[in-house]
C-alpha cells in the first residue's frame, strides 16, 4: 500500500523532468531566432546608418551658419550643463563643429569629435573621444591629448577652485566639461559620451530652441508690472466712482424733493 501511494510522485517528477528537458529544447530555439534577429537588425541599422550621413553632413553645413549653436545646446540641455562652469562655456563658445561616428561594424563602439576654431584655451582644432568593445564585451575609452595654452588648462583651474573655495563651492560648481576627455574610468558607463550620442546628436536642434528661461521670468516680471498698473488704475477709477455716486446721492436727494414737491403741488 505504501509503494502504491508513492508511484504517482515518482510518475509525477519523471513528467516535470521531461517538461524541463522540453522546455530547455524549445528555449534554445528561441535563443536562436533572438541571434538571428540580432544579425539581420545589425544590418538594418548598417544600412540606415549610411543612409542617414549625407542628411548629417548636410545640416552640418547649416548648422555651421548659426554662431554658437553648440554652446547653445549644451547649455539647454539639463544633463549636459550641470557639468559645464562659466570658463568651460566661454572654451565652448569657440566649438564650432560636433559629429558623433559610429562605427562600421555598430557594436564595437563610436567616436564623438569636437572642433574648435583658434581660441585662447588650447593649440587643438579637434578633440576626439572614442568608445570601443572588445570581441569579450570589455569597454574601453581613449581620447586626445589637449594641448592646453600657458595658464589656460581649466581642468587644473577647476581644481584649484574646488581646493580654495571649501566643500560648499564643491558642490555648487561642477568639474570643468573638459576632465571628461581625460577620464577613462568607467568607458562603459560614461553618461556624458551617450547622452552626446543618442539624445544630442540624433536631433540637436530641438536644445538649440529650447527658450531661455531668463527671458521668460523677465516677461512675467513685466507682466507682473502691467498687472500692478492696472490695479492701481482700478482703484483710482473706484475712488473716481465712489465720489461720482457720492455726488449722484445728493443730486437724486435734491432732485426728489423738487418731484415731492411737483407731485404735491400737482396732488391740489
Amino acid at each position: 500500500a505504501i509503494g502504491r501511494l508513492h508511484q504517482p510522485n515518482l510518475r509525477g517528477k519523471k513528467e516535470q523532468q521531461e517538461a524541463i528537458e522540453h522546455i530547455d529544447e524549445v528555449q534554445n530555439e528561441i535563443d536562436r531566432l533572438n541571434e538571428q534577429a540580432s544579425e539581420e537588425i545589425l544590418k538594418v541599422e548598417q544600412k540606415y546608418n549610411k543612409l542617414r550621413q549625407p542628411f548629417f553632413q548636410k545640416r552640418s553645413e547649416l548648422i555651421a551658419k548659426i554662431p554658437n549653436f553648440w554652446v547653445t545646446t549644451f547649455v539647454n540641455h539639463p544633463q549636459v550643463s550641470a557639468l559645464l562652469g562659466e570658463e568651460d562655456e566661454e572654451a565652448l563658445h569657440y566649438l564650432s563643429r560636433v559629429e558623433v561616428t559610429e562605427f562600421e561594424d555598430i557594436k564595437s563602439g563610436y567616436r564623438i569629435d569636437f572642433y574648435f576654431d583658434e581660441n585662447p584655451y588650447f593649440e587643438n582644432k579637434v578633440l576626439s573621444k572614442e568608445f570601443h568593445l572588445n570581441e569579450s564585451g570589455d569597454p574601453s575609452s581613449k581620447s586626445t591629448e589637449i594641448k592646453w595654452k600657458s595658464g589656460k588648462d581649466l581642468t587644473k583651474r577647476s581644481s584649484q577652485t574646488h581646493n580654495k573655495a571649501g566643500r560648499k563651492r564643491q558642490h555648487e560648481e561642477p568639474e570643468s566639461f573638459f576632465t571628461w576627455f581625460t577620464d577613462h574610468a568607467d568607458a562603459g558607463a560614461d553618461e556624458l559620451g551617450e547622452v552626446i550620442k543618442d539624445d544630442i546628436w540624433p536631433n540637436p536642434l530641438q536644445y538649440y530652441l529650447v527658450p531661455d528661461m531668463d527671458d521668460e521670468e523677465g516677461e512675467g516680471e513685466d507682466d507682473e508690472e502691467d498687472e500692478e498698473g492696472l490695479e492701481d488704475i482700478d482703484e483710482e477709477g473706484d475712488e473716481d466712482g465712489e465720489e461720482d455716486e457720492e455726488d449722484d446721492g445728493e443730486d437724486g436727494e435734491v432732485a426728489g424733493f423738487k418731484m415731492e414737491n411737483i407731485s404735491v403741488k400737482c396732488s391740489f
